[in-house]
């Protein structure tokens, strides 16, 4: 167990100086081209309750997802982190979206002691779209390393009677040969890319 930590404690590392090396042009290209993929996937056109992460400037920029989720009518849902747990929060508007207030990781999220809709009480998830350090093709993910997305991911396959899609959204640079993981370690069903 020792080794698989040190050695994803190292490709985080990496993967981080990689991200850091792209230009903010490069990112929004790259971002754009997997929103465009995005749109035209029948998961997410069919999927009415969709679980959207807010992203910073080293993640596939998720604002045009967010409008479009609006537009398209559907519900979204955002994380809220309380201590050691995250919850999937209701997010009512883009407007809503303007006030959030920023954590300590400089990632807006709904205030921990404003009342919210919670996904998991109210009839679940149809996609869990997620962000991560690096990924492979067939679906191993590796996180930031607090184990929020694994935890929530988990709770949400007892919780739920039909499975969520789960798909990443990464950069190109994201994606590895391969990714140490344990047995905690949920596989996703697609990394979307630009390529």
């Amino acid at each position: 167990m020792a080794g698989i930590k040190s050695a994803k404690s190292a490709l985080r590392k990496k993967m981080k100086d990689i991200i850091t090396q792209l230009n903010t042009e490069e990112k929004q290209r790259q971002s754009m081209k997997v929103f465009d993929k995005l749109c035209s996937l029948p998961q997410f056109r069919e999927s009415t309750r969709i679980s959207l992460y807010l992203s910073t400037k080293d993640e596939i920029d998720t604002i045009e997802i967010l409008k479009y989720i609006f537009e398209r009518k559907k519900v979204v849902f955002v994380p809220r982190y309380k201590g050691k747990e995250m919850e999937m929060v209701k997010l009512l508007s883009m407007q809503d979206y303007e006030t959030l207030p920023l954590t300590k990781w400089n990632i807006k999220q709904p205030n921990v002691n404003e009342l919210r809709e919670n996904a998991l009480q109210t009839g679940g998830l149809d996609l869990i779209l997620i962000p991560g350090v690096a990924f492979t093709a067939n679906g191993k993910r590796l996180g930031h390393g607090m184990g929020y997305y694994d935890k929530f991911l988990d709770l949400c396959l007892k919780k739920q009677q039909k499975i969520p899609h789960l798909i990443a959204l990464a950069f190109n640079e994201q994606i590895c040969e391969d990714i140490p993981t344990s047995e905690n370690d949920i596989l996703l069903d697609l990394v979307l890319t630009e390529k």
